[in-house]
């Protein structure tokens, strides 16, 4: 039988992409040890992975990624939250799949791979059960506010006890560069992030606050989930794609793998705006 199999560097993973046949079907499953619905997920996966048996070459590949340590690859899938799953064929992406519906998981492999041989070890797992939890969900409060240390700032145009005029495409996108080019100068240091500090909605920007808050940095963040403008805006403003973000003094520094290199080459890179200062 079929089993999940860890790939542990970025050196493994395109090699072993390489030599499973266009034509297999490859489950990319991405976790974070922190995050609690992995670990039911990869049972999940394990599962139905014995289902399918050893052929050479093989019909369906189960890959395990740990999102976090492996942060290039997950970028390039677009992980936004753990659990993660992703199906390709042919180097195409079928399907994703984000949060612990085992049930989604398993029809969507099903789908694309055809029945395993044994259904029976797929619910003897729960698959499908009524005990699996719900999926994981961003829904951010709509009053929440924007960063640490600013109040939401008003959409422009939007008058008070008045309806917003009629803003011509180019108008909208100066209008939104004008909002982010104060956005990004809200704090010296600014983190756009998925999420909230207190709770963060992805490994990446929980790992960025870590770093913060490790070295008491007094920093302004601002929750992309809960602005869809500022959300793709951002990534065209910074010619960055990717969050999260972290901006210093107005300037993009990067996402989490520049500000890890950027403590690398100088430790004493974000002490000015330590409160131990």
């Amino acid at each position: 039988m079929s089993t999940l199999l860890e790939i542990t560097s970025e050196e493994a993973f395109g090699p072993h992409l390489a030599s499973i046949p266009s034509s297999s079907l490859i489950v990319l499953y991405f976790h974070a040890p922190w995050a609690a619905p992995c670990s039911q997920m990869r049972g999940v996966l394990s599962a139905l992975a014995s289902q399918y048996p050893v052929t050479t070459p093989p019909t369906v590949s189960f890959i395990s990624i740990n999102a976090e340590e492996l942060p290039d690859i997950s970028e390039d899938y677009d992980v936004t939250a753990v659990p993660y799953v992703v199906l390709l064929k042919d180097g195409t992406i079928l399907e994703s799949i984000s949060g612990s519906e085992a049930a989604k998981v398993r029809d969507a492999v099903e789908r694309y791979a055809g029945s395993g041989t044994s259904a029976s070890a797929a619910n003897g797992a729960g698959i499908g059960s009524s005990a699996i939890p719900p999926p994981l969900t961003a829904v951010p409060r709509e009053d929440a506010p924007t960063t640490a240390t600013q109040a939401p700032v008003a959409a422009a145009g939007q008058g008070v006890g008045g309806a917003a005029p009629a803003l011509t495409p180019e108008q909208s996108k100066e209008a939104l560069f004008s909002r982010l080019a104060e956005l990004v100068k809200a704090a010296p240091v600014m983190l756009f992030m998925k999420g909230t500090p207190s709770a963060p909605q992805c490994g990446f920007s929980r790992q960025l606050v870590g770093i913060l808050r490790e070295r008491s940095v007094k920093y302004g963040f601002f929750n992309i989930l809960a602005d869809e403008d500022v959300r793709q805006g951002l990534k065209e403003f910074a010619d960055w794609p990717t969050f999260p973000q972290l901006w210093v003094n107005g300037e993009l520094v990067g996402g989490l793998d520049i500000v890890k290199e950027e403590l690398e080459n100088d430790p004493d890179f974000l002490n000015g705006f330590s409160v131990n200062k």
